[in-house]
């Protein structure tokens, strides 16, 4: 869950993991841990035709869920360009 100082969304302030209710840590609107931020929306031939959902996780809840994965996460290592 994430806070801001705005309606327009554009200072961020706090998040919260929406599983464990966790801290994330958040300085200056620059987070400063793992966190993943997921989001769907629903769209025809589904029950939730129309609903957007948005949620936060802390790196371990994170793990915790892919974990249960029957099909492992594809990953791969990205380099940061200098």
């Amino acid at each position: 869950m994430r806070i801001y100082s705005d309606k327009d969304k554009k200072e961020l302030i706090s998040i919260t993991c929406n599983k464990c209710k966790k801290i994330i840590k958040v300085e200056d609107g620059i987070v400063k841990e793992g966190c993943f931020c997921g989001n769907s929306q629903f769209g025809y031939f589904s029950n939730k035709d129309g609903m957007k959902y948005s949620f936060d996780l802390c790196e371990e809840c994170y793990d915790k869920m892919i974990a249960e994965f029957a099909i492992p996460a594809e990953t791969e290592e990205v380099y940061e360009m200098l």
